[in-house]
């Protein structure tokens, strides 16, 4: 580690945090319904589209109405998907010829795209068409990031009002998420992505000349459109195979510094704007507090872990003093690799611009940690803040039993109900990671895509697993995940992971808007100082962590001892 290091680390997250407090206020009026400064543009739009689907912005939903709408459009998006995908062949803008993918890749790559996953078990540039591309996985990224951002003001709602029977309209939250947020970033960010070197093209290939004189193909695209919502919208999909590590995705040290910042600036405004809407700052601030430190960690646990090296490279006589350096990219350095790591894990990103497989076992095993944790630090766009509200209930819980008051959190009792369907939520992640990593362990189908014997093994089938429950995304690249074993149960796992998630957490929403809403009085515990933030910490640490902690033990833990004792499986 360097000081250099640290340093580059210090200038990404000063920028998002710099950008939280302003952006996070323009999305707080825009979910407000106040007037920014793209309303005098974009709310004929809106209101156009309003009266396309016959819909009232004045007629709002419970929770399970609500409910109801998040499922239906995620079907409708899921059918729309799979038909593209499956008849990819007959459709336009497809200059390479490719065929429709298999029902079973087609499946689990809708399910991903829907389910803000963007799991891949294909190569993008030997697979998917260019309308593939644009009008199926790019759409979806844009719709699946709004809809987890409406969901998370569904929920911040519930804090904002009192006695009410309703939070909010899916279909307006919905609408604005992506008018107001997710598409003018994006249209910056795409020409700024272009300006520094992405392709934006509706052209197949070129071939370049080597210095060898041979020639070569080099596929290109609509790169940079897809780039840009595949980071603001914590999606991770790549248009290329090796996804950021590619220099047409992310071609030299700003364009790396700008994917962090993108794929980090919304979920942390969105953690702000919470603060902003319940009126309590503070609030907001201790959150993202929670998240900082907790990411902070990850970041430097795996710059320690890379730059310490690996002794069976070292004693092949590899230098040992950049560190391990396999699967890395040069032009990137370990410290903005580490960062990248910890930070599309720590959110539900899912984009690499290193190998994570090529990890040391510790290494590696912090970023498989951060998916486990619940992907809240500060997690995917939406869905992030959300579950950190569910981890900040149990969080109120518990200190409620310490001192022995009835818990509240932002003048909100936090009685029976709320902590059953918290524990529902909570209980999901590892029922479906470890269930089917255990089954997929034993069995020969599942063994049938394993490349790396032993402890290393075991640990592609558990990133694998809890990748697609956390809408992560990104893999061991080591697993053989194209066989329909791995492509159905991957994306049951994604569909539970995100679903059966939203349904508790909504429930929630809608027992607390019906609540009403307290004064703070001086027995009441406050959940914007460093105590709360402290305790919310170990709540996520202990209720987020502690159930992987033997499968991690037979995993990453037994190959890193293996490591330092000189074996290799």
């Amino acid at each position: 580690m360097t000081f250099t290091g640290w340093l580059q680390i210090a200038f990404v997250l000063i920028a998002v945090l710099a950008l939280a407090k302003p952006l996070g206020l323009y999305v707080a009026h825009v979910f407000a319904g106040e007037r920014t400064f793209l309303s005098p543009v974009l709310v004929p739009v809106e209101a156009g589209f309003y009266r396309l689907a016959g819909l009232r912005t004045d007629q709002e939903q419970g929770w399970l109405a609500y409910a109801f709408s998040v499922l239906a459009f995620s079907l409708a998006g899921f059918v729309a998907l799979f038909a593209i995908l499956r008849l990819q062949g007959l459709l336009p803008l497809n200059p390479q010829g490719f065929a429709g993918l298999t029902p079973d890749l087609a499946f689990n790559t809708a399910v991903s795209f829907v389910t803000n996953t963007n799991w891949q078990n294909y190569g993008g540039e030997t697979t998917m068409s260019h309308f593939s591309q644009m009008a199926g996985l790019t759409v979806q990224n844009f719709l699946s990031a709004a809809t987890g951002m409406a969901i998370a003001i569904a929920v911040t709602r519930a804090f904002m009002r009192s006695s009410a029977s309703a939070i909010g309209n899916f279909w307006v939250d919905m609408t604005r998420a992506t008018l107001y947020v997710l598409l003018p970033l994006a249209i910056i960010l795409a020409i700024a992505f272009v300006a520094l070197g992405l392709p934006q093209s509706l052209d197949p290939s070129f071939v370049a000349t080597t210095l060898e004189g041979a020639k070569q193909t080099i596929a290109i695209g609509p790169v940079a459109s897809q780039e840009a919502i595949k980071q603001l919208g914590t999606n991770g999909g790549g248009f290329f195979n090796v996804n950021a590590a590619h220099p047409f995705e992310n071609p030299n040290a700003f364009a790396n510094y700008l994917n962090i910042i993108a794929m980090l600036s919304i979920s942390t405004a969105l953690v702000y704007a919470f603060g902003q809407l319940v009126g309590n700052r503070r609030q907001g601030w201790a959150l993202i507090a929670v998240t900082g430190v907790l990411l902070l960690v990850g970041t430097g646990a795996i710059y320690w872990a890379e730059t310490a090296g690996n002794p069976l490279l070292q004693a092949v006589g590899v230098d040992a003093a950049l560190g391990n350096m396999e699967g890395k990219e040069v032009r990137f350095g370990q410290a903005m690799t580490a960062l990248y790591t910890a930070a599309t894990t720590g959110l539900s990103n899912g984009g690499v611009n290193a190998m994570h497989s090529s990890l040391t076992p510790l290494g590696g095993m912090v970023p498989m940690f951060l998916i486990q944790l619940g992907e809240v630090l500060p997690g995917g766009v939406g869905s992030g803040l959300y579950g950190m509200l569910v981890f900040a209930i149990l969080a109120v819980f518990v200190a409620g039993l310490m001192v022995g008051r009835t818990p509240e959190f932002l003048g909100k009792k936090i009685e029976a109900r709320e902590m059953k369907l918290a524990m529902l939520a909570i209980l999901i992640l590892p029922l479906v990671i470890l269930g089917f990593t255990a089954v997929s362990a034993v069995a020969p189908f599942g063994v049938a895509g394993i490349t790396t014997p032993g402890p290393h093994g075991l640990s592609e089938i558990l990133y694998a697993y809890s990748s697609a429950a956390g809408n992560n995304g990104s893999a061991f690249g080591g697993l053989a995940g194209n066989s329909p074993w791995y492509n159905t149960t991957l994306a049951i796992a994604m569909l539970l992971g995100r679903f059966a998630y939203i349904v508790p957490v909504l429930a929630i929403a809608g027992s607390l808007a019906a609540k009403p809403r307290l004064p703070s009085s001086s027995g009441t515990f406050p959940t914007d100082r460093p105590l709360f933030v402290g305790l919310l910490i170990g709540i996520i640490l202990i209720m987020g962590g502690l159930q992987f902690f033997p499968a991690l033990a037979l995993g990453p833990i037994v190959e890193h001892f293996a490591m330092l004792a000189g074996q290799s499986f």
